[in-house]
């Protein structure tokens, strides 16, 4: 049986057990993996000392390489995070920025280490800015390597205002659950596409 691998960044400010907005958001995607058969694990970021630069590996105290490992392995990454004055958070900002200090690395094949692997974005806030904050993730993961299939920016935002955040709220929204199921299930199809029908070499090998 074909088996994949996913993981989830949660980008969010919050450290440790406290509740986090995007996280559970994040696990309704886990929910749909699971019972998919895929492996799947969220990381929270901000639990991890990741170093600023654009490298791979900054050095003594930078735990980003042991995230980026389980990045190297999976098949989908998914990008979560909150909205702040309308903008992804500075963690998610921070992830990706690592992510793009390692595009020079390579596959078995020569090409972008993050060819033949999907990407899709999850987002929660109380404000404006859910759409502007998944095309900045979704272009950014699709300029290193990433495929990104349709509809995979699940998201949800509250009223305008200070208001409830998404675990406050005690009803499903259609549209944030129809987005979830769209972004796990079309990641895991994409996926499985890539696992026996893996992109060719011609024309993007990177030391070519």
């Amino acid at each position: 049986m074909m088996k994949l691998n996913a993981i989830i960044l949660n980008g969010s400010l919050k450290h440790g057990d406290e509740g986090s907005n995007t996280e559970a958001l994040a696990k309704e995607v886990i929910e749909i993996y699971q019972k998919e058969n895929v492996n799947s694990e969220i990381i929270r970021l901000s639990d991890y000392h990741i170093s600023y630069g654009i490298a791979d590996d900054m050095g003594e105290g930078d735990e980003w390489p042991e995230i980026f490992k389980k990045i190297a392995n999976a098949d989908i990454l998914i990008i979560g995070t909150p909205l702040w004055l309308g903008e992804k958070s500075s963690v998610a900002t921070l992830a990706i920025e690592r992510l793009y200090g390692s595009s020079s690395l390579t596959n078995e094949q020569g090409q972008s280490i993050f060819y033949n692997k999907v990407g899709g974005a999850v987002v929660t806030g109380n404000e404006d800015g859910a759409k502007h904050a998944a095309t900045s993730i979704l272009y950014s993961l699709s300029h290193i390597g990433f495929t990104i299939p349709p509809n995979v920016d699940a998201y949800w935002v509250g009223e305008a205002g200070p208001g409830p955040s998404y675990t406050d709220i005690d009803y499903e929204n259609d549209f944030t659950k129809k987005h979830v199921e769209m972004l796990a299930y079309n990641t895991i199809h994409l996926a499985k596409i890539f696992k026996e029908n893996p992109i060719p070499n011609k024309g993007n090998l990177l030391n070519d």
